[in-house]
């Protein structure tokens, strides 16, 4: 079978087979710290917080994001998100200070510089983020009828160690870029979201058996609910996958006894070119109401953090669906530079059959890009508020953050990812790619999770 001596030649190639195995390493320490307790949390409380999760679907969304970890009073409950909040800080800082963009120009050394701020500010919200989730974690226990009492000392110290944890998840992330198969960040948040699936995919079939508490439409619905599940995934391929070519002709040139250019090739201006991180990052800024009203647990809570920690409100959805629509504006236009590609082309005597080169080329192509994003951007902007439609019809809180959202959209992305590295190496060293026509298409902007 194909598959199967595809899988011969990854093991065949030894690079390869270290990457993989090196990957499988990490994601291996990291599941087991998802399961090591912080120090005075005992079992009970433990139980409590997780049937008081279990009722939440705020809880629930915080705890996919770290893996389980959240629910478990984990060393790594507060998760990679701090990372990613000041890694959106951080990228907003170099659109208006001159300093930080002047840091973006200098090529490695500008990225180490920005690279190190990014875990400065890190360290900065781990320090507010540890206390809120240690106050908020004895408001849940003992609003699940156990207790569990801290004091000034047990929170300093318990902040400590889960600030060491979420800048070790990190440490991590960057061990799987650089000796990886790459992309460290976002798989270690597609690991999470994945542990999260079997459960949530096994309660949502046991809910629908005939006899269960409030079953609808039974196995039928089941297989209706995977059936659009299917669905949704393939429309989420074709968000991260869809392309517009733009032809470029060469004009020829003749060095010596040899002759360069005169073919005409294409630019493939992805429709989303901002991958899945506009949704990374619309959700780490949702998560700052949440943080500051305590994680939206409070009893009584009204007015803003109200609409803002009910993830299946019309407030907190319409939010996210903008702000999502204007990150994926605000991303394409980091990592696609129309200037850039029209001095590259005119550099290369390449230009656009009916545009002239250099200023026109690059209006020409930003005008493209405008508007293949508007599509692209709303199209993500739907697919991530999905879960909220599906629960609304009924589908558990487990298994809707699988019909769409961050859990979908990051899981395609970076498995194609995922995909285009092995195949790239495959075909590097002559063997057939994973797929038997074309070509795995993955985020090709270049970002780091």
């Amino acid at each position: 079978m194909r598959f199967v001596e595809t899988i011969k030649n990854i093991w065949t190639i030894e690079e390869l087979r270290k990457r993989i195995l090196v990957t499988l390493l990490l994601v291996l320490v990291y599941r087991l710290g998802c399961y090591v307790v912080l120090p005075g949390i005992s079992p009970e409380d433990l139980d409590a917080l997780s049937k008081f999760t279990n009722k939440s679907g705020l809880m629930q969304l915080l705890d996919m994001f770290s893996g389980g970890a959240f629910s478990q009073a984990s060393i790594f409950a507060l998760g990679i998100m701090p990372y990613i909040t000041a890694s959106i800080v951080i990228q907003l800082l170099g659109m208006v200070l001159p300093s930080f963009q002047k840091m973006q120009r200098e090529g490695e050394s500008g990225r180490q510089k920005l690279n190190q701020y990014t875990r400065y500010l890190t360290v900065l919200i781990l320090l507010l983020q540890g206390p809120a989730y240690l106050v908020n974690l004895q408001v849940q226990v003992s609003a699940a009828g156990s207790t569990a009492t801290m004091g000034f000392w047990t929170i300093v110290y318990l902040t400590v160690i889960l600030a060491a944890g979420s800048m070790f998840i990190m440490w991590l992330g960057e061990r799987i870029t650089d000796r990886g198969i790459g992309n460290g960040i976002s798989f270690i948040i597609l690991v999470g979201i994945i542990a999260r699936l079997p459960g949530a995919l096994f309660y949502e079939f046991t809910s629908r058996m005939p006899g269960s508490t409030g079953s609808q439409g039974g196995l039928v619905m089941f297989i209706v609910e995977i059936i659009l599940l299917f669905a949704v995934t393939i429309g989420a391929v074709l968000l991260v996958q869809g392309t517009r070519k733009v032809p470029v002709q060469y004009a020829k040139r003749i060095v010596g006894n040899r002759q360069y250019g005169g073919a005409r090739q294409y630019i493939p201006l992805k429709v989303n070119a901002a991958g899945v991180m506009p949704i990374i990052f619309a959700q780490a800024i949702m998560f700052i109401p949440i943080t500051l009203a305590g994680f939206g647990s409070q009893e009584g809570s009204s007015g803003f953090f109200a609409a803002f920690s009910d993830i299946n409100g019309f407030w907190y959805n319409l939010v996210y669906f903008i702000m999502i629509v204007a990150f994926t504006y605000f991303y394409t236009a980091i990592t696609v530079r129309p200037t850039q590609m029209a001095e590259d082309m005119k550099r290369n005597n390449g230009f656009i059959p009916g545009v002239k080169p250099g200023k026109k080329t690059a209006e020409y192509l930003d005008s493209i890009m405008s508007r293949i994003t508007l599509p692209g951007s709303l199209f993500l902007g739907i697919v991530a508020i999905l879960p909220a439609f599906a629960r609304f019809f009924g589908i558990s809180q487990n298994f809707s953050q699988f019909f769409g959202g961050t859990s979908l959209l990051i899981l395609v992305g970076v498995v194609l990812d995922t995909l285009q590295q092995i195949e790239s190496h495959l075909m590097m060293h002559h063997y057939d790619g994973l797929m038997k026509e074309g070509k795995i298409k993955g985020r090709t902007t270049g970002s780091a999770y």
